[in-house]
């Protein structure tokens, strides 16, 4: 089943979307540095911080482009190998698992399990994304997207409202 990979996809760009963030998505894009013998495939992945460098790429080369910004990995049928993100530095990865968010951030040379996200700091990723995965499955992704959208607003004006 694709639901939670393509979901929290969907949730992503509209989180960006609420925030008036530009963002480019590469989706599952393979990406490689022969030079260091390191190689992932993400489920998704953003660039968000250097969207403006990946606008019109049909080739991604990571001697010269920065990794993405933000990777997501449904790790339904295999463990990831988090050694290949850290060779190629991508800051923050997501892995969903057993209705569980696990975010991992680049800090130095390694990757610490973080209960909030670098990306979107404000807002409880941890215990979101979970929950509209699940809306998505018993009420469709349509409705759980339009949930989602809702509340990001709210919790919009209510930051602004202070």
């Amino acid at each position: 089943m694709e639901v939670p990979k393509v979901i929290i996809g969907d949730l992503v760009k509209a989180l960006l979307d609420e925030l008036d963030l530009n963002w480019e998505s590469l989706g599952s894009t393979t990406f490689k540095r022969k030079d260091i013998s390191a190689g992932i495939e993400p489920d998704d992945c953003f660039y968000i911080q250097n969207y403006k460098l990946m606008i019109g790429k049909d080739r991604i080369d990571l001697t010269v482009d920065p990794p993405p910004d933000l990777a997501i990995e449904i790790d339904v049928t295999s463990k990831t190998q988090i050694s290949a993100y850290q060779a190629l530095r991508v800051s923050e990865i997501w892995r969903y698992e057993n209705k569980n968010l696990e975010i991992s951030l680049l800090q130095g040379e390694q990757y610490v399990k973080s209960l909030t996200s670098a990306t979107f700091p404000n807002f409880p990723i941890i215990e979101l994304i979970p929950r509209f995965v699940e809306m998505a499955r018993t009420t469709g992704m349509s409705s759980a997207l339009k949930g989602f959208r809702q509340w990001v607003r709210e919790q919009i004006q209510d930051s602004q409202g202070e």
